[in-house]
């Protein structure tokens, strides 16, 4: 049979777009001579759409749109399988809907249901019983829905034992973290081999509020090798050819698939045959040769040298997540206060990269400690990009903040307090353009500065979306040469990469006057909020005790702050946020 995957990038709530979108795929498979075309989970609603599904009008408009795919099938001769939600009895359930010649002809709930991480479905649906196969060219096909391919006993284990199922369907919306493809596509491969069936994995993309979808849809065949993926990071139709004259002398010589299924795996396995189409009866369908696709292999620096694969899907993810945030909001322009420092740098990259040049803007705040280095580096950057600039000195409303808090500060503002004011200054006037010109302000923290509260309330972290929130120090210095490298040139200046970081708003301030330097700090911050690592252990690890306690102090003592910056990219596997939900008042002590 000839099968084709839709990989979309779909938007919460937008039920015309959404549908658009899949009649469209539908009928491009339906020419690419495709028998069936599977579409990820929840393809209709969007995903993750939280509370939404509290919302009976939310929910019965899904269901309209369902009908209406199924009706836009009606003249077609291609089956489609879609993800959505489906009502039954009052319950609500994460659902795949078969549809064909007009009808829909059979649903799939999905049975484990994640509730952990970033995940809170048993929050909206309950768990659906047993598996489903459907007949469709001559080849048995089981469904499951994301999470049910993960349990290696799970439904695709029923429907391959008890259901006979040549090829299983996996409908996923499975956020982005470093490093998660190649671990999920070992994962895939072995469910593959371990069920002597081939595996389908259609994967939802595209940036929803923090996470990011990065698509990567796979097939593999019985003895899990791949033989398709999709592009990353983008819209695709992956169609592949599948061969199953082979499964059954393999299903025969493996003990395994005449084993029942295990204990706890339970529940009916339903059977549906698709009727035959008068011009494409099962077994004599002549398919047309498929178009050679372009290969996903990572390129080539500008150099001649290999890029790290972190850095190259981190920043496409980062990227993805910026132009979806931005633009499904209808957000027309961003404005970037440009320090001429590292973070500031990358995030304008990542900006113009996902915005285009016009639609971004760098705004230059020197204060009386602003180097002419740094305004010179921000000048560099900004011409080198091809954005417009700003530049509003925050001097004289420097001194007109001091003059007028002095008194109340027995008349001398302390070091701190003279610091945030001009942070906070800077937040203002960047707001203020936003409601000037419209857009949003993108911020520049990055997790290190994050995880430690090294930002100030209402000034740097004041603005709309945190492009590098999940990245932490030494990774942006790793992503600023990747983007030069890619770009053959020093878009982004030399001296920016050399002087040591500082927020210039004292005499020669460095950040290691208040932190630990960032090789030893984004360590720790990943030992103790990625891996919740114990104070010890990250000591055993060879790290300075006094050191290690100095730092989970920072991180425990600003959960207060990080409640209240704006969503950013996820891109490791514990981000602050959904990810990480650690209550602002306690008392308990991890050291």
């Amino acid at each position: 049979m000839r099968l084709a995957i839709a990989q979309l990038n779909t938007t919460v709530g937008d039920f015309k777009g959404n549908a658009a979108k899949i009649c469209s795929h539908i009928r491009q498979a339906e020419a690419s001579g495709a028998d069936l075309v599977c579409f990820p989970e929840l393809t209709i609603t969007g995903y993750p759409p939280e509370d939404l599904l509290l919302k009976p009008s939310f929910i019965e408009a899904n269901l309209r749109s369902l009908e209406s795919l199924a009706e836009f099938t009606k003249e077609l001769h291609i089956a489609a399988v879609v993800g959505f939600v489906d009502l039954k009895d009052g319950e609500t359930y994460d659902a795949a809907a078969v549809i064909y010649r007009g009808a829909l002809v059979a649903t799939y709930h999905k049975v484990y249901l994640p509730n952990y991480g970033v995940f809170d479905e048993k929050r909206y649906f309950k768990s659906g019983d047993g598996g489903l196969v459907i007949g469709c060219a001559g080849v048995n096909i089981g469904i499951t829905i994301c999470e049910d391919i993960w349990h290696p006993i799970g439904p695709a284990v029923l429907e391959a034992r008890t259901g006979n199922a040549q090829l299983i369907l996996n409908l996923s919306a499975s956020p982005y973290h470093k490093g998660k493809q190649q671990f999920r596509e070992k994962m895939l491969s072995v469910r593959a081999s371990d069920n002597v069936a081939h595996i389908a994995y259609a994967n939802l993309v595209g940036g929803q509020d923090e996470l990011v979808f990065d698509g990567n849809s796979t097939v593999f065949d019985e003895e899990g090798t791949l033989l398709g993926r999709a592009a990353a990071f983008e819209e695709d139709l992956l169609v592949v050819d599948l061969q199953t004259e082979h499964m059954l002398h393999t299903r025969l010589h493996d003990i395994r698939h005449r084993e029942a299924p295990a204990s706890g795996l339970s529940g009916p396995v339903r059977r549906i045959d698709l009727p035959s189409s008068a011009e494409y009866p099962p077994g004599n369908r002549v398919y047309p040769p498929l178009p050679l696709r372009q290969s996903q292999a990572q390129p080539a620096a500008g150099n001649g040298c290999s890029l790290a694969a972190a850095e190259v899907e981190v920043y496409a993810a980062v990227v993805l997540g910026v132009h979806d945030y931005v633009n499904k909001n209808g957000f027309k322009r961003a404005f970037i206060g440009l320090s001429g420092g590292i973070d500031s740098s990358l995030t304008a990259a990542i900006a113009v990269d996902a915005l285009g040049a016009d639609q971004v803007s760098g705004v230059l705040l020197p204060s009386p400690y602003t180097s002419r280095d740094s305004i010179e580096d921000a000048e560099a950057l900004a011409a080198n990009l091809g954005i417009k600039t700003i530049t509003v000195s925050i001097a004289p409303l420097y001194e007109t903040y001091l003059g007028t808090i002095s008194p109340a500060c027995e008349g001398k503002p302390g070091d701190l307090t003279t610091q945030n004011i001009q942070a906070r200054i800077r937040g203002n006037i960047l707001m203020a353009l936003t409601n000037q010109y419209g857009g949003l302000v993108l911020t520049t923290g990055n997790k290190s500065e994050m995880s430690a509260g090294y930002a100030t309330l209402y000034g740097d972290m004041a603005g709309g979306f945190a492009v590098l929130k999940d990245i932490p120090k030494t990774l942006v210095y790793r992503l600023c040469h990747y983007f030069n490298r890619r770009a053959g040139q020093m878009v982004i200046p030399q001296r920016v990469f050399d002087k040591a970081p500082t927020a210039e708003l004292r005499p020669d301030q460095r950040d290691e006057d208040d932190l630990p330097p960032y090789a030893i700090l984004d360590q720790i911050i990943e030992a103790y909020v990625e891996e919740d690592r114990s104070p010890q252990e990250i000591v055993d690890r060879g790290f300075d005790p006094a050191v290690v306690t100095r730092v989970i102090r920072m991180v425990d003592h600003n959960e207060y702050k990080r409640r209240q910056a704006p969503p950013g990219v996820k891109i490791t596997h514990r981000a602050f946020g959904k990810d990480r939900r650690m209550p602002i008042t306690n008392r308990f002590d991890a050291g």
